[in-house]
């Protein structure tokens, strides 16, 4: 057996393996850009009301964009932060608060994340029916579960039971 057979088979499996750095740096770059829709639902009736997905985790640099699916209710997505409506901060602190005013159906509102943590958000007119959600951004901020507890006997209850667990995002990291 020859000498060269060895290396250009090493040379070959050298410049696969070059390229398939490549891809997965490329392909982690692409998905670190993508928009990450989460619909707003609603039963017929009205009677029950999320959003779909509950729980996710992202890059820093993703953008979510919610999106009315529930035809002829109103909702809104809206950050627990002190700015809106008295409610408690429940970003990681210096990160941008959102409202997006009260979408209707077919419309939509996009916010791009920056800092990394745990963000949890509600619709405005449905936080007492448990309309809430929670998106992780690259990993949970050191204080995020401690920030949490402190302010759960602020929230409704319905909206204090209706969150995922950090630890099920992490794990599974999308919970719908």
């Amino acid at each position: 057996m020859s000498t060269l057979p060895n290396a250009n088979r090493r040379r070959i499996l050298q410049a696969s393996g070059s390229l398939l750095l490549v891809a997965m740096a490329y392909s982690r770059h692409a998905r670190a850009g993508e928009t990450i829709d989460i619909e707003l639902m609603g039963a017929g009736n009205g009677a029950h009301v999320w959003f779909n997905p509950r729980g996710l985790i992202i890059k820093r640099g993703q953008t979510i964009r919610w999106i009315n699916r529930e035809e002829g209710n109103v909702h809104t997505t809206t950050a627990y932060h002190p700015d809106y409506h008295g409610k408690p901060l429940r970003i990681p602190h210096g990160a941008q608060p959102w409202d997006s005013g009260y979408l209707m159906p077919g419309e939509s509102f996009s916010v791009t994340f920056d800092t990394p943590g745990v963000y949890d958000y509600y619709c405005v007119p449905h936080e007492h029916a448990g309309m809430v959600g929670r998106i992780i951004v690259d990993t949970p901020d050191a204080d995020a579960q401690a920030l949490r507890q402190a302010s759960d006997a602020l929230l409704p209850a319905a909206a204090r039971d209706g969150f995922v667990a950090i630890e099920l995002i992490m794990a599974k990291r999308v919970v719908e």
